[in-house]
């Protein structure tokens, strides 16, 4: 049976499409996307936390006491401890940023042989369905993660053996993923030549997100 879209999956699409939701400072109440990961999402004007509902995870009124807002009161270090809980692990901070795949050349292949590298495991723990990928040539040390990230949305992860080389990488994954489909990468803001590799390869900012994970079976704060 097909999985059910999420519904941040709309929102996010129309902002990578330039239509931003309303600026009202509010925030709003997802559902996970990922068994085990809480997530905050943050746009203009506008957040979103992806999250169980009580007792599973903080009360509104919780939150709204915490500053959470959607003027960056979502990302106060205190909200994330809420929804952290005793058990959870707060992520990094992360600029999300979206592109459209162009499909024009497959580029880069399935290499199964980079499953375990640091950064597909990595992925594969907040992401689903994460396959590893690199070029014909096993000497390159260039490695490409794809999965089902944010919101269920294509999310890629990737990592360049020499300065300089992630905007190839980054463009080629996108040559590989069919054309017209949207793709989402995070990275942290102070990353400052991976930004600048994604924007290259025409990646654009449309928000900042994190995730905030539990151990399996311990979700309740």
């Amino acid at each position: 049976m097909p999985r059910r879209p999420h519904p941040l999956q709309h929102t996010i699409s129309a902002i990578a499409a330039g239509r931003y939701p309303e600026v009202d400072g509010g925030w709003t109440r997802v559902p996970r996307w990922r068994q085990g990961v809480d997530a905050v999402l943050a746009v203009t004007g506008r957040a979103y936390l992806a999250l169980p509902s009580p007792p599973d995870g903080p009360s509104d009124a919780d939150l709204d006491a915490l500053g959470c807002n959607g003027f960056g009161g979502a990302h106060d270090p205190r909200v994330a401890l809420a929804i952290a809980g005793t058990d959870g692990r707060c992520g990094v901070l992360d600029m999300l940023m979206a592109a459209t795949a162009s499909g024009a050349e497959q580029r880069l292949v399935r290499r199964d042989d980079l499953a375990s590298h640091p950064r597909v495991r990595s992925a594969a723990d907040v992401r689903d369905e994460v396959t590893s990928w690199g070029y014909h040539d096993k000497a390159s040390g260039d490695v490409a993660s794809i999965g089902r990230g944010v919101a269920g949305l294509t999310e890629i992860g990737i990592e360049a053996e020499h300065p300089g080389g992630g905007s190839r990488l980054a463009a080629d994954v996108l040559a590989t993923l069919p054309a017209g489909e949207l793709v989402l990468a995070a990275v942290s803001p102070g990353n400052a030549r991976s930004v600048l590799s994604l924007l290259r390869a025409g990646f654009r900012p449309i928000g900042s997100v994190q995730l905030i994970t539990h151990p399996a079976g311990a979700d309740a704060p």
